[in-house]
């Protein structure tokens, strides 16, 4: 593999006069070659040595999100897979733009480590100026940087496709990105690559959401994309005990739900028993759903006897 970046000056030049047009108004990447220059005190044609952790301060973070780690592995290797032979490699990085996870093809590793593209170095936007990764942690959504949309020129030779990565409670936690460094990567590949990042970045979401509630039901939240991730986490008391970034967002859900729980029937417009004695029923009706409809084993279920299930359930029996 050989990384062609483009030109360091005339990549300045494109940067100023994109900047002096004032193209950061109408423009998402120039607004992040706004604040890479203006507010991090970046330059486009200078090579900015990348940031690196020590490998003390790498172990203990990435002690800290083992849990996280762990869980997302699985996908990242099934992403790896897919685009593997495009010529590029896969990338977990945390809150704070610092890979701990990476894929690559080792024919091309000592290429991506040149150029940072490494676990342990720091790619925010503060860092790295305008990156898949650090751009989409500072604008919180998926971005694509292809070539010379990056802001420094020493990095104008990636393609890079990044999602973000919410935890269980709706929090960005990650970065998933997959670079390429291949010169004849179009706009159109890197658009299904970076639909099959989103794709694993909400699966990755989901595995988080499960992890977290291994006890409760899952419901998948009707009349959304199945893509979308949107779930909800409800209790044996049909309570939502925790729902996903996407589920919080259509409901207008916030705060933690574990200690403020909402009926789920509120939620998703269910008629639900509002009385005791509704509600009695509906334990006894399913019950018996339960026992097949022998209403002996229903009732011994329940620890009560027969003629009190029937009295109970009256008209329901009938």
């Amino acid at each position: 593999m050989i990384f062609m970046a483009k030109d360091a000056r005339s990549h300045q030049a494109f940067v100023e006069a994109a900047l002096a047009a004032g193209e950061a108004a109408r423009s998402a990447i120039v607004a992040s070659w706004s604040r890479s220059w203006r507010l991090h005190g970046l330059e486009p044609a200078r090579r900015h040595p990348g940031d690196r952790l020590t490998g003390t301060e790498f172990a203990q973070l990435r002690e800290a999100l083992e849990p996280m780690l762990n869980t997302a592995r699985p996908s990242l290797d099934r992403l790896f897979q897919a685009v593997g032979g495009l010529g590029a490699c896969v990338i977990l990085a945390d809150r704070n733009g610092v890979p701990m996870e990476r894929r690559g093809n080792s024919g091309e590793d000592a290429d991506f480590e040149a150029m940072g593209l490494w676990t342990g170095t720091l790619w925010s936007e503060a860092a790295a100026g305008t990156n898949g990764i650090g751009t989409c942690l500072a604008e919180g959504r998926a971005v694509t940087i292809h070539r010379d949309q990056h802001f420094l020129s020493a990095n104008t030779a990636l393609s890079c496709m990044s999602a973000p990565v919410h935890d269980a409670e709706g929090a960005l936690v990650a970065v998933l990105d997959v670079s390429s460094a291949k010169p004849d990567l179009s706009e159109g590949v890197a658009a299904l690559i970076s639909h099959s990042v989103s794709d694993t970045a909400r699966r990755i979401e989901s595995d988080l959401f499960r992890a977290a509630y291994p006890e409760a039901r899952l419901m998948i939240v009707p009349g959304l994309d199945r893509g979308a991730g949107a779930l909800l986490a409800v209790d044996a008391d049909e309570l939502v005990i925790g729902a996903t970034r996407a589920a919080r967002a259509h409901f207008g859900l916030k705060g933690d739900l574990t200690s403020r729980p909402v009926p789920a029937a509120d939620l998703l417009g269910i008629a639900s028993a509002s009385t005791l004695e509704e509600g009695e029923r509906a334990v006894m009706a399913r019950a018996l759903a339960r026992a097949g409809g022998n209403v002996s084993a229903a009732a011994r279920d329940l620890g009560i006897s027969r003629a009190t299930f029937h009295r109970k359930l009256g008209a329901r029996l009938s």
